[in-house]
């Protein structure tokens, strides 16, 4: 089987299961963690106060959600980079020895 077909047949398969679970779940409201977190607290005890606030809020959802891709791809950016240096350096090392 040639490289391109195996890529292909890959692709497929994450996007089948990329899809597949929002399409079964096409009703479904997906609310954030901290929203059904603050539900579940606020129906187990009505009196709870939280323990600290927030000293800045987002002006939007739109500028949180970018501040937290942000910060993922921030810090992916770093973890492939140790992993592509390490990588690097053991192919060096291999490579010096021989």
């Amino acid at each position: 089987m040639k490289l391109f077909s195996k890529n292909m047949i890959i692709l497929v398969f994450v996007a089948v299961l990329a899809f597949f679970p929002l399409y079964i779940a096409r009703d479904a409201e997906f609310a954030g963690a901290d929203a059904q977190a603050s539900e579940a607290i606020s129906a187990l005890n009505a009196d709870y106060t939280p323990w600290f606030e927030s000293f800045w809020e987002p002006p939007s959802g739109e500028v949180e959600s970018f501040l937290f891709a942000l910060q993922a791809a921030l810090g992916s950016g770093f973890v492939f980079y140790y992993l592509g240096y390490s990588k690097g350096k053991h192919s060096a090392n291999k490579r010096d020895q021989a």
